[in-house]
């Protein structure tokens, strides 16, 4: 059972190691990338459709992304919902493709995206923590029904703590590359 725990932790951790990254991809750094679009949805045949399954995006320079429809007539909708996005860069409509040009930050909007990079992995490390203190509560509840010795339960908490330790470490990494990603002029 408590090997079931442990299993248990180590994957919610991974999920929220891979909910991080997600999230920094999201993050506008001054180049040009993909996942920047990752949220945008489409209003296409009355549906909300991902943008990412409407058109391929690509990226011809270092700051602009291509937007390609697969279907011509969705040009327009596209832009629209590119206009109403959180992404704050105005679309380049030409008829057949969609051009974002990503501006290059300035050196104060740099240090506003390193201090929302820094509260990112401040909330992943804090989900990290919930997910240990659940573990540890389920194995003190095991412990209390008989099913774990003392020994055992400080054994099992141990491993807990080191799953924690890494994951926070692991987050710690991600964080400081894409500061320093940001912070590079």
């Amino acid at each position: 059972m408590s090997d079931s725990i442990l299993k248990d932790t180590e994957a919610r951790m991974k999920k929220a190691e891979q909910a991080y990254v997600r999230e920094l991809g999201s993050i506008r750094a001054g180049r040009a990338n993909p996942s920047l679009l990752n949220r945008v949805n489409v209003e296409y045949y009355g549906a909300e459709t991902p943008l990412n399954q409407l058109a391929q995006i690509s990226v011809p320079e270092a700051r602009v992304l291509l937007i390609t429809p697969y279907d011509q007539n969705s040009v327009g909708d596209i832009e629209k919902a590119l206009n109403q996005s959180d992404i704050g860069i105005p679309p380049s409509n030409d008829g057949t493709v969609i051009r974002l040009v990503v501006p290059a930050l300035t050196e104060e909007r740099r240090k506003e995206i390193a201090k929302q990079v820094g509260k990112e992995a401040e909330n992943a490390k804090i989900s990290i923590r919930n997910i240990r203190r659940d573990s540890i509560d389920s194995l003190k509840k095991a412990e209390k029904n008989g099913d774990l010795t003392k020994d055992d339960l400080r054994d099992f908490e141990e491993k807990v703590q080191k799953l924690t330790d890494n994951s926070v470490a692991a987050i710690d990494k991600l964080s400081a590359e894409k500061e320093k990603e940001i912070l590079d002029v």
